[in-house]
């Protein structure tokens, strides 16, 4: 498939053949919903911690007599019917982490991309930086691009680490950045727009298209 290289200023340039294997396959929402639930595990900090009745602070003497009162028997008052008492199942530290398969994880992110191309939200930009490193000098480059009134959501795909360009867009906080090599399904997937440059979009098909 072909889709049109965009300058910054916004005139088409050329045409760019993009990989079927990798712009062109058909949405697969399983391999997406994994993907994204991997990422967000694999983010979270289980450090959720509750004290159950063995490692509450208290003293081990019963509360009144355990007969002779006509109420229900009691060890202490570190159980939890007690308030101030043991919490029953409560979390403990634990790592939510684990390992999604290499080749699942490549489908999910060709998946994403082949849905955006498809439905007209993926642009390919030629190649540009932002050599003062200041937000409003991308933010001229990017109005151009994106064609919106507002700013969406919006993923930015690089071909390597640009210091200056990162610098420039860490002040724009509905823009992602990312390189061609470190996707993030979750971003991907919820970016009204995708800004690919045209470098980035070239190695993506080397990287996934024999994959």
């Amino acid at each position: 498939m072909e889709s049109k290289v965009i300058s910054v200023e916004g005139k088409e340039l050329r045409n760019l053949e993009l990989s079927e294997a990798v712009f062109g396959l058909p949405v697969n929402e399983d391999v997406i919903w994994y993907a994204i639930n991997n990422e967000l595990a694999n983010a979270r900090v289980g450090t959720a911690c509750t004290k159950d009745r063995s490692e509450v602070h208290g003293t081990n003497r019963r509360p009144y007599s355990q007969k002779g009162t006509g109420r229900a028997r009691h060890g202490d008052t570190k159980s939890n019917v007690y308030v101030g008492g043991g919490i029953s199942f409560g979390p403990k530290p634990r790592d939510y982490s684990y390992m999604m398969p290499r080749k699942a994880k490549q489908l999910a992110m060709k998946t994403i991309l082949s849905m955006k191309a498809q439905d007209g939200t993926l642009a390919v930009v030629e190649d540009f930086t932002v050599e003062t490193g200041k937000t409003k000098d991308l933010l001229k480059k990017l109005s151009v691009v994106l064609n919106v009134k507002e700013p969406e959501r919006t993923v930015l795909i690089l071909k390597d680490d640009d210091p200056m360009l990162k610098r420039a867009a860490r002040n724009l906080h509905w823009l992602t950045y990312l390189s061609y090599n470190r996707l993030r399904a979750h971003d991907l997937f919820y970016g009204r727009k995708v800004v690919v440059l045209e470098s980035a979009a070239k190695l993506l098909n080397e990287m996934y298209a024999g994959k």
